[in-house]
């Protein structure tokens, strides 16, 4: 993918989505970080942010304000109050849909979704017990897949195993078809996954299943070879 001009990194001030910002610090484009916390804006503009907007993706005018003149949105929004995952809508859902329309109003050219590992197909990769405790989140990042792969936009969705703090390991398995791969990744590594798709034209229309090789439970199966293309020269080592 060419002449990027503007990304949107939603859910920038969580874990995964500071780990975007970090490796696009130095981007050759602008990035523009969007926030629910209001109080984190200075915050994400010293991890590079060239732009902060604070708003909820509940809101559909927030939404269409944050994708505004951008050419590709990285989705890394997610639930973590445990009263939200109760009760009322959830970002992971509803607002991923609002994004999503509001994407497909502006153009995007590409928009990138860190779902999970448990969603859709890969429902039983996910420990029973802990895909109890979080159903409504699963259910809500399979309708924001769907809502995705329906829409007009290319995109890839990047559904990673249980998420740590670890540092990178820079070696990942990538599994495709659903029950593929089960385990762990650091956040770091599904961080630079999600920077390098919309510039890697195999991961276009795909949904992938990823861990770390240290962080693997079980058997593989399924996996992919990728030629992942990174645009901050961030090396992703892929075994098949």
């Amino acid at each position: 993918m060419t002449d990027v001009e503007r990304i949107l990194v939603a859910g920038a001030s969580g874990g995964t989505g500071t780990e975007v910002l970090d490796l696009l610090a130095d981007a050759e484009f602008a990035v523009r970080a969007l926030t629910h916390t209001p109080e984190k804006a200075h915050a994400l503009r010293s991890r590079g942010a060239d732009e902060v907007v604070v708003g909820d993706l509940l809101e559909s005018g927030d939404a269409a304000r944050a994708v505004a003149d951008c050419d590709v949105v990285l989705s890394a929004v997610g639930t973590r109050s445990p009263v939200r995952m109760l009760m009322g809508d959830l970002v992971d859902g509803t607002g991923v849909e609002n994004l999503v329309d509001a994407a497909v109003a502006a153009d995007v050219d590409r928009f990138v979704f860190e779902s999970a590992i448990g969603v859709g197909d890969s429902r039983g990769q996910m420990p029973a017990a802990f895909r109890l405790l979080i159903w409504r989140v699963l259910a809500a990042k399979n309708r924001a897949e769907a809502a995705l792969r329906t829409s007009r936009l290319s995109h890839t969705v990047v559904r990673p195993g249980m998420l740590t703090n670890d540092p990178a390991t820079g070696d990942v398995l990538v599994g495709e078809g659903g029950a593929t791969v089960s385990g762990s990744i650091p956040r770091a590594d599904v961080a630079r996954l999600m920077v390098a798709a919309p510039f890697t034209p195999e991961s276009e229309n795909r949904t992938f299943e990823v861990v770390s090789r240290d962080g693997l439970r079980g058997t593989s199966r399924g996996l992919v070879d990728v030629d992942w293309q990174s645009p901050v020269e961030e090396e992703i080592a892929v075994e098949e």
